[in-house]
């Protein structure tokens, strides 16, 4: 540990440049968990990494810099847990229903998270073009097993259609679970699992052209 020149008790931990980025992501990142997007600044999270209060700055252009950081790792770590889920899993309804459990999963698992890739805390996503490659890294995987799920005979813009209604399905489940909307009854003594395959299930079987709900 070193002191800080012209401080008072205040310490400051050393870094090697390198892994002083690594370490403000971090502690934005606990912070992030523990509080929401809202309680994130810069002076908190320098204090939270032990570094001195203009040390985030040479790093990040701004707060905002550093919550599009932390959506965009969000993304890829959905998309990571997508992708794990559709090695696990052969083509057809139960990978489409795996797929949206573990959409839905991550999301309650990681509400502060969820809330800040989808612009808790930012003005404007359209600016970070990194976040949005990452969103839509995320988004691919559910696209390819419609793809393969429905049938061979519909075109491309049906299946994108049909994957924008997936995600909004597992979106809108997901905000509802994080919400309490559902309430406890509803969820269960599972936190909603249940009740998001019954959901998905009569979804996904929906999309084929001339299927009947399951009942």
């Amino acid at each position: 540990m070193t002191r800080k020149a012209g401080g008072v008790g205040t310490a400051t931990r050393s870094y090697h440049h390198g892994y002083l980025k690594a370490a403000l992501i971090a502690a934005a990142g606990e912070m992030l968990e523990r509080d929401g997007p809202e309680a994130i600044s810069f002076r908190a999270v320098a204090r939270a990494a032990g570094v001195s209060q203009t040390a985030p700055y040479n790093h990040f252009r701004g707060k905002e810099d550093l919550l599009a950081t932390l959506a965009e790792a969000g993304f890829r770590e959905l998309e990571a847990s997508q992708l794990a889920t559709m090695g696990a899993t052969v083509p057809g309804l139960e990978r489409v229903i795996r797929l949206g459990l573990d959409y839905v999963r991550f999301a309650s698992t990681r509400p502060q998270s969820y809330r800040l890739m989808f612009g808790v805390g930012v003005s404007d996503w359209r600016g970070h073009q990194d976040v949005a490659e990452a969103k839509n890294a995320s988004f691919r995987p559910i696209k390819d097993a419609l793809a393969e799920y429905l049938s061979s005979d519909m075109t491309p813009e049906a299946v994108e259609i049909a994957a924008i209604a997936a995600w909004a399905q597992v979106h809108g489940l997901s905000m509802l679970l994080m919400d309490g909307s559902l309430g406890a009854a509803r969820r269960g003594h599972d936190g909603g699992e249940a009740l998001v395959r019954q959901v998905l299930t009569q979804f996904a079987a929906g999309l084929v052209p001339g299927a009947k709900w399951p009942t």
